[in-house]
């Protein structure tokens, strides 16, 4: 049966920590076509390197800054202290274009990918331009940034957001898909890449362990059960089925950054929620947001 969980370090590639689904990637994912993703840690002064490649792709500092240079012009992204204090500058950096990410401080850094045939123009999205969107209710209540959906970005192929759930709080919830092109539905790859954190003052011991969890089920009669713990650095790849919750355990912040994107004509994120599960949409109204939110600098 094919992976779908990578913990951090079992998809590691040269300078990246995270190399699946790119077009340069040397770990092969049976049945995984549309979307891509990498991550390295940078040390102070380093840099990594993307080849031109038939695929699009947005630069998301996770933490520190970094400068990305784009066929000789370069664009600084002024980064951030993790990725739980608010969003980053990010930049799309378009397709068939090399790429040198740098950083004086050091730091971590994602890009998001999927192929394209279409070009669009590079852009730089400020951090303050990103929209932020609060989402859900009561323990159900998220941070959702929104800098690379089909609203913010014009973009060929993918659709890429980033969550940041409070301890204790479940998102990705109701448990929902998007893996067939029908009406109210579009066929779309999607990966998770977590990071975790132990709450403000919860009171933890030093040797904490930040955990959160990741469910996936079959939708119809194709196979995937998925019950992952997740921590700082780990994957989940969801090719099709019902996911969620992702589940932020109690004492413990949660954050995911999803790259979707999937073979139909129309760039829309339109799902369907499993039925016995949708209901709970409805019991949001008249409950307040989580006073937590929104997380900030």
């Amino acid at each position: 049966m094919t992976n779908w969980v990578y913990p951090l370090g079992t998809a590691a590639d040269g300078d990246w920590d995270i190399s699946l689904g790119t077009s340069d990637s040397s770990t092969a994912v049976d049945g995984w076509a549309h979307t891509g993703l990498k991550v390295a840690t940078l040390a102070a002064g380093a840099a990594v390197e993307l080849p031109a490649g038939g695929e699009e792709r947005i630069v998301v500092p996770l933490t520190g800054a970094f400068v990305v240079t784009v066929s000789g012009v370069e664009y600084p992204l002024a980064g951030r202290q993790s990725v739980f204090h608010g969003p980053s500058d990010v930049l799309y950096s378009g397709t068939d274009t090399s790429l040198t990410i740098s950083s004086a401080d050091g730091g971590r850094v994602a890009v998001a990918t999927a192929p394209a045939q279409a070009s669009y123009p590079i852009r730089l999205i400020k951090a303050v331009e990103t929209p932020v969107e609060l989402r859900g209710a009561g323990n159900c209540s998220r941070q959702v940034h929104n800098f690379g959906t089909p609203a913010a970005l014009e973009a060929d192929r993918f659709i890429v957001c980033e969550v940041i759930t409070p301890a204790g709080n479940w998102s990705s919830y109701p448990p929902h898909k998007h893996d067939e092109e029908k009406d109210g539905e579009t066929h779309l790859e999607e990966i998770y890449y977590f990071e975790t954190q132990v709450a403000a003052g919860s009171g933890a011991p030093e040797d904490a362990d930040a955990i959160g969890y990741q469910r996936v089920y079959a939708s119809d009669d194709r196979p995937i059960d998925v019950s992952a713990e997740v921590r700082t650095g780990d994957v989940v790849l969801v090719p099709y089925g019902w996911h969620g919750p992702a589940m932020a355990a109690p004492g413990y912040d949660l954050y995911y950054l999803n790259v979707m994107a999937g073979p139909g004509p129309v760039r829309e994120w339109l799902i369907s929620d499993d039925p016995h599960h949708g209901w709970v949409r409805q019991s949001w109204d008249g409950q307040d947001i989580d006073p937590r939110l929104p997380f900030g600098a």
